[in-house]
């Protein structure tokens, strides 16, 4: 059954995803000077459980058109294949469940592993009492416990996909148990091709030698870590990689993890590359790798992947675009978020270099405002998340319930001297996500006053700024600072109120700060809105025209999402385009853990649902490179003539391929944006000193005006997909 959902599959998809005639190959540093193969491992396992269909065929609908699939042969008990990365079965399937009284413990070439092995067991049990699930945990388990495995003719016979490659990663151990993986293969040799198989054991690849058609299939050495035994020559892998010559003579490629080619030093950094790639070439070997991995020095032939569309996109799209100049004529802006905030210390000079050179259009500076009146550019007022504020002036902690509900230390209670005297610190937005950004370079950076970010926009002659300004009302009234005023003065001291080849922004969630700069005709004025809105009535639209050009709002009032899956676009881009306002989404970053599945952990997938489908005016980002790459790609153009492209999502498309009762239930959808939130009271007029008075204790200032509490070829194999669920109800049952 599964054979024939296959062809079904790939019959309709056939339709779907014709590839067109692009541009002439180009030249790659391989061994053989094509491009790079994409290897898809367990399919694509980064979103379904491994190797099940599903994985099998979502690889070969979303990557380039000669993906290669790969699978990791497990024998069963009566000597059938399986495919399946783990020898223990218990790590991606159910069979704890099944056969809860199955674990056993075997010696694995010389470790004792202990779980559940597919050679207790028949292929007819497996196949019909066991399930497969998720192994990774930050992965989605939207599907665990509903997909059968897969028998290896099951994915090799994908149609669609042109070349199939076998992994014997356990030849010995199967031997041991009478279980003759070299003789399996054989057989199979009969009814299936396989263009490429491999194995960390040389003798099971001198075995295999002589039962292969060497113009059609390839013997591919696989090399694990440095330090283990290699079973057959009892040597370490590391020093058999010595020894690239011998290898000739049993194999004509190798596979090797990607710290063979690009080691990685103990603080998480790369190193620089070896020679490996350049070594194999010259003696005729293709070396494929765990990881992407191309220079302007070298090329890998291959890589095996998890995630075979960003493969696929790397090489189809990115690698060979570097100097590609972005588009002009209706461009997307990139618009950094304190600068390159992702490498450097947000807000420090090196930050907003950094955005400069990764191609950011407009670099921003979030006005704060010291004790004696200095403007300077900072992402808040509070100064213990960017600074290390709290080692110094723990004693200036207060509260104050205007500005946020927690202590803080606050640029307005310093001088401009004490400022200075702190460093900056590179901090991650996801202190509980254990993912650190750039530690070497925590503290590097100097703090930049608001006239010396201006005077960088003009020497580096950037497209434009952008001036973001917050708590206004409550800077004039309680600390007699008038931040408005600061601004206007720099900006004209740098003459930008008297030109417009660089364009000025200017944000605020302040409709009053927003109308201070409306004499100026260049300036743009934004409203941002904080707040997560579904929808944008018209009553509100016309309210924010009388204030601003544009707006700013979070990702998640643009797409609605339910545990990590896309449910829905909201309207609100489209009818603020029919209002003649422009759009820009914030924040967008390269984290996985900031990304819906539907993206496929990729910020590509992500920047091409804002930009291609949606049609957002301007991103704005902590990581300005990865945009600007995104948009120099021929890929960003989806009317482009290309063999390939980077697809927009399809909301939903996901979600609706696993069973109802599996299903997360819907978010309460945001509130509307509500006129009555949009304006503000006009500012107080800017008291002649600070107040005496405890924050505390000051009277509560009204609320600042922060809004109330498109189709793929991706979603049509999507729904396929589901099709197929749907057809195969009978073989699961």
């Amino acid at each position: 059954m599964i054979r024939r959902l296959s062809f079904l599959f790939l019959l309709i998809h056939s339709t779907l995803a014709q590839k067109t005639t692009g541009k002439p190959s180009k030249t790659w540093l391989t061994l053989n000077g094509a491009e790079p193969a994409v290897i898809a491992r367990g399919g694509y396992l980064g979103i379904f459980p491994d190797s099940s269909q599903f994985a099998f065929q979502f690889a070969v609908s979303t990557s380039l058109s000669n993906v290669i699939v790969f699978c990791d042969l497990q024998l069963t008990k009566d000597g059938q294949g399986i495919c399946l990365t783990d020898l223990a079965l218990d790590n991606s399937t159910n069979i704890a469940l099944a056969f809860p009284k199955g674990e056993k413990a075997y010696n694995v070439n010389g470790q004792d592993v202990q779980g559940w092995f597919a050679l207790d067991y028949t292929s007819k049990q497996l196949f019909e009492d066991v399930f497969l699930i998720q192994n990774i945990l930050s992965r989605p388990s939207l599907f665990d416990g509903t997909l059968p495995m897969s028998a290896v003719e099951d994915a090799a016979l994908l149609k669609s996909s042109p070349k199939f490659w076998l992994n014997v990663q356990y030849d010995t151990f199967y031997t041991q148990h009478k279980l003759n993986a070299a003789f399996y293969v054989g057989r199979a040799l009969r009814s299936i091709v396989i263009y490429y198989i491999s194995s960390p054991e040389i003798g099971f690849l001198k075995t295999i030698s002589g039962k292969i058609n060497k113009a059609r299939t390839k013997l591919i050495f696989r090399f694990l870590k440095e330090d283990v035994i290699e079973p057959t020559s009892n040597q370490t892998y590391g020093s058999i990689i010595e020894n690239l010559s011998t290898i000739k003579s049993f194999a004509s490629g190798i596979l090797v993890p990607k710290e063979y080619i690009w080691p990685v030093n103990k603080d998480l950094y790369l190193e620089a590359a070896t020679s490996l790639v350049a070594d194999a070439h010259n003696q005729g070997l293709e070396p494929s790798t765990c990881s992407l991995l191309i220079t302007q020095k070298f090329s890998v032939d291959g890589v095996l992947t998890d995630f075979p569309s960003t493969a696929s996109e790397s090489i189809a799209c990115l690698a060979q675009n570097k100097n590609v100049t972005k588009p002009t004529k209706g461009k997307t802006l990139v618009i950094s978020h304190n600068g390159a905030s992702g490498i450097y210390a947000g807000c420090t000079d090196l930050a907003y270099q950094q955005a400069i050179e990764d191609g950011a259009d407009i670099i921003d500076c979030s006005v704060q405002m010291s004790k004696d009146g200095v403007a300077f550019c900072m992402d808040s007022a509070d100064l213990t998340g960017d600074t290390t504020a709290l080692s110094t002036f723990m004693s200036r902690a207060i509260t104050i319930p205007e500005i946020q509900k927690d202590r803080g230390i606050f640029s307005f209670d310093l001088t401009w001297s004490e400022i200075r005297t702190l460093k900056p610190q590179l901090i991650s937005p996801f202190p509980d996500g254990g993912m650190p950004r750039n530690p070497a370079n925590k503290n590097k950076g100097s703090f930049m006053t608001l006239s010396a970010f201006l005077e960088l926009a003009k020497t580096k002659a950037v497209t434009g700024i952008l001036i973001n300004m917050e708590n206004a009302a409550y800077l004039a009234s309680k600390k007699g600072l008038g931040i408005t005023d600061s601004v206007a003065t720099a900006l004209s001291n740098a003459t930008f109120d008297k030109q417009s080849i660089q364009k000025v922004l200017i944000q605020s969630d302040d409709t009053s700060v927003l109308s201070k700069f409306k004499n100026v005709a260049t300036y743009q004025r934004i409203l941002s809105i904080k707040e997560t809105i579904s929808d944008a009535p018209k009553q509100s639209v016309e309210e924010i025209k009388k204030y601003a050009t544009a707006i700013t709002v979070s990702r998640a009032s643009i797409i609605t999402t339910t545990d990590y899956l896309t449910t829905a676009f909201s309207s609100v881009v489209k009818k603020m385009h029919n209002a003649n306002i422009s759009v820009y989404v914030s924040v967008l970053r390269n984290e996985f853990i900031t990304l819906p599945f539907d993206f496929f952990v990729d910020p590509m997938v992500e920047l091409a649902t804002y930009v291609a489908q949606i049609g957002v005016n301007g991103v704005v980002t902590d990581y300005p490179a990865t945009a600007s790459a995104y948009l120099r790609s021929p890929c960003s153009n989806l009317n482009a003539n290309l063999p390939y492209t980077i697809l927009p999502v399809e909301t939903g498309s996901l979600l609706s391929l696993a069973p109802p009762d599996l299903q997360p239930p819907a978010a309460a959808p945001a509130p509307a944006l509500n006129v009555d939130d949009i304006v503000d009271p006009p500012l107080p007029v800017v008291s002649n000193s600070s107040s005496s008075a405890p924050p505390a204790a000051a009277p509560t200032e009204k609320p600042r005006s922060s809004s109330p509490g498109y189709g793929t070829n991706v979603a049509l194999s999507l729904a396929v997909i589901m099709l197929l669920s749907l057809l195969s109800t009978g073989y699961w049952d």
